[in-house]
């Protein structure tokens, strides 16, 4: 719905593909990926999502868009250069067609030539996807426009500002434009945003209904950090439990189902088999030790220890693996050891059985739920 054969992640694979992948991953390196500063713009965001729980100790509440706020905060800071209150409109309308667009999108590919065509004749809620995919055009150009005013050439502050220096320097007979950077950051946004909050709501939701699990993590979190003390990405190498419920709840959550496709771009043949040109590969399922529950033991061995089998892919493999796989596992590990660490979540007695089918889209996320969140210990700082 986004790409539209630019943009980055379904973008066609040829020299504009790898200039933009490229400089997607050193830019994002610059400003701070996988480095102790992006580890303080995410303990930041944590802060605001600890002060909106705050709100709600003692009483019932939905996690649905808490942990998309925050996420897109993180990833707003560094393509924009600017993070927005929770209830800011901007924020809220980005977070509701991004989300939108990705349950309607489901199963429809299409290519990009002759939309206008037949965009009439498709069923309302393909033309409503069009529409919000406009608007968020639109805003991304109005951001670009308000960079081009007040950006200082040499100066980058964030992602567009980089991107337009790019623009200056190899001018109008490289790959770079300034349309393809407008689908680049809608891309970028999404996929930084979209699947890493759907993970943390999936733990959440499985953490409030295994109580024993959650107990488990708190036990291990407190052991680890002691005098409540703030954890550092580096702390999961001494939490291993803690490591196993996330990627159990990636598993279990199967995010992105088909990860980004995969096809041929000319006839292949691979160990006898022919697979013709534009074959799309969907990656497979792999035989766990508790397949069919919520289990962390999937990625604990016989003393423990954390163990992730290789056929554990959730950022896909290959040239197309995941751009933000480094700031994703961050932002998993150390929003939910922070909230851990002061909250205790817990299922509400009136909210009945717990339904863990998941919504269908691009994207897999739970339905909606809430849960009853309560301080641990009576923890005040």
């Amino acid at each position: 719905m986004y790409s539209h054969a630019t943009g980055v992640i379904l973008a066609n694979y040829g020299p504009s593909w790898k200039d933009h992948r490229r400089f997607a991953l050193m830019t994002l390196r610059n400003f701070g990926l996988g480095k102790q500063s992006m580890e303080q713009r995410i303990l930041g965001e944590v802060s605001h999502i600890t002060t909106c729980l705050e709100k709600s100790v003692g009483q019932s509440m939905s996690p649905q868009t808490l942990f998309h706020k925050a996420g897109s905060n993180i990833i707003c800071s560094i393509l924009f250069g600017v993070r927005y209150d929770y209830e800011d409109s901007f924020l809220v309308s980005l977070i509701s067609m991004f989300t939108e667009n990705a349950k309607i999108a489901n199963g429809f590919r299409r290519s990009s030539s002759g939309r206008h065509s037949y965009n009439q004749c498709l069923p309302l809620p393909f033309r409503r996807a069009f529409r919000n995919t406009d608007i968020l055009k639109k805003m991304a150009n109005n951001m670009i426009s308000e960079h081009k005013k007040t950006r200082t050439p040499g100066e980058p502050r964030d992602f567009i500002d980089c991107y337009l220096d790019e623009l200056e320097k190899v001018g109008d007979d490289g790959s770079f434009h300034e349309s393809q950077l407008v689908m680049y950051i809608l891309d970028l946004h999404f996929a930084g945003t979209d699947t890493t909050s759907n993970t943390l709501l999936t733990a959440f939701l499985y953490l409030s209904t295994h109580p024993d699990v959650q107990e488990r993590c708190q036990q291990e979190i407190d052991e680890v950090l002691q005098d409540n003390k703030c954890p550092s990405f580096e702390d999961r190498h001494k939490m291993p439990y803690v490591q196993a419920v996330i990627h159990e709840s990636q598993r279990v959550g199967d995010i992105v189902p088909l990860r980004v496709f995969h096809s041929t771009v000319t006839d292949t043949e691979l160990m006898g088999y022919n697979i013709p040109k534009v074959r799309t590969r969907f990656d497979c399922k792999y035989i766990w030790k508790f397949p069919h529950e919520f289990n962390p033991s999937n990625f604990l061995d016989d003393q423990g220890q954390f163990v992730k089998p290789e056929a554990f892919v959730p950022f896909s493999v290959g040239p197309r693996m995941c751009l933000g796989e480094g700031l994703a596992r961050m932002e998993l590990f150390l929003i939910l050891v922070c909230l851990l660490q002061r909250f205790k979540f817990v299922w509400p007695e009136d909210a009945g059985e717990p339904d863990y089918t998941p919504v269908f889209g691009v994207t897999m996320s739970p339905r909606p739920y809430k849960i009853s969140v309560k301080l641990r210990n009576n923890k005040l700082n």
